[in-house]
């Protein structure tokens, strides 16, 4: 069958499929389960309509249940468990045999992870909070200028690149070539110019973390911005007015009278960017693939679950993601409520 009539064929058939299901399952409701007639009709109509609306969200609801709870029990499961060949099996056949914790005592000794806790430790330090002050400051900044918008748009670019296209991109930046020869990396035709020879940036240690944590930084900084800029508009013109009457210099009136105003926009900004932290990959893989102590927690599951084939380990350490992850998810979405009312 052609690829775009099995697509059509599929859309036709999902609408049906909806359409018959909400038709019927209300149709069984109405007329089996709760009539609207009889010594009862007045009660069951009130049931009916109390049911109703469950039942109309018990398909999205089952559907986010085997998206959202299986993966995270499929995990857990081979995070406690050993993958090993099925005896007399042929290549590819594998059996699971349960270990407990023994993959977590493992993966907690060994080197790498420590290394990876670390640097993402390193991560969550630095680059939500430089991430959040460029862009408050680009925000309060471009707020009153002709041509803020231009500039924010600038800033807000690189949100428009792929982590992977922003890697390739700072890769050059730090591009380095042999003594001697013409260098193409910004930073080391910088140094060169003064006389300095040329340095392998991203094999550094240490150092090496914090040049990967500017990319993320240079993306994460218009997010930050927009949401903030936002906030700051938000601000009643008033209070800024009496402050000015006060004698408020423009430190002050920024420092004691906006950002306390914004404080719970500036935590929700945050802890997103938090999260999108917790998670980086891309960046560490497509610049050093978690070489010269640059680990992260995501490749080194990466690392674990695909190159290494040890699904034990791999599957504890994304339960250690979301066991970091979930906390702070959980407390973002009560401040992003508290914030729309």
């Amino acid at each position: 069958m052609h690829p775009a009539l099995q697509g059509l064929l599929t859309i036709f058939i999902g609408v049906s499929g909806c359409i018959g299901y909400f038709y019927f399952s209300n149709l069984i409701l109405d007329r089996f389960i709760f009539p609207a007639k009889g010594p009862n009709a007045g009660r069951n109509i009130t049931r009916a309509n109390m049911v109703r609306p469950w039942l109309f969200l018990l398909p999205a609801m089952i559907a986010l249940g085997l998206y959202l709870a299986y993966p995270v029990i499929e995990t857990l499961r081979l995070s406690l468990t050993e993958r090993v060949p099925v005896p007399g099996g042929g290549p590819g056949e594998y059996d699971y045999r349960w270990v407990g914790g023994e993959n977590y005592a493992k993966m907690m000794a060994e080197p790498k992870f420590w290394e990876a806790m670390r640097n993402n430790m390193l991560w969550l330090i630095v680059v939500p909070a430089f991430s959040t002050a460029f862009g408050l400051l680009a925000a309060q900044l471009t707020d009153r200028l002709s041509w803020g918008n231009v500039a924010k748009s600038l800033i807000f670019m690189p949100m428009a690149i792929s982590f992977v296209g922003a890697s390739v991109i700072w890769k050059l930046v730090y591009d380095a070539r042999p003594e001697g020869q013409e260098q193409i990396g910004i930073l080391n035709a910088i140094i060169t110019s003064f006389g300095a020879e040329p340095q392998t940036w991203l094999t550094i240690p240490l150092w090496n973390s914090f040049f990967l944590m500017v990319v993320l930084i240079w993306i994460q900084t218009g997010f930050a911005m927009v949401i903030l800029s936002a906030a700051l508009r938000g601000i009643p013109e008033e209070t800024v007015e009496a402050a000015i009457v006060d004698g408020a210099n423009p430190f002050q009136i920024f420092f004691k009278i906006k950002v306390p105003q914004i404080m719970s926009t500036i935590m929700v900004v945050w802890t997103t960017i938090t999260l999108v932290v917790l998670k980086v990959f891309d960046i560490v893989f497509a610049m050093t693939n978690g070489q010269w102590e640059t680990q992260v927690l995501a490749n080194y599951m990466f690392d674990k679950l695909f190159r290494a084939n040890d699904w034990g380990i791999g599957s504890a350490s994304a339960m250690v993601i979301m066991l970091l992850v979930t906390p702070i998810l959980i407390w973002n979405v009560r401040n992003a409520r508290k914030e729309m009312r």
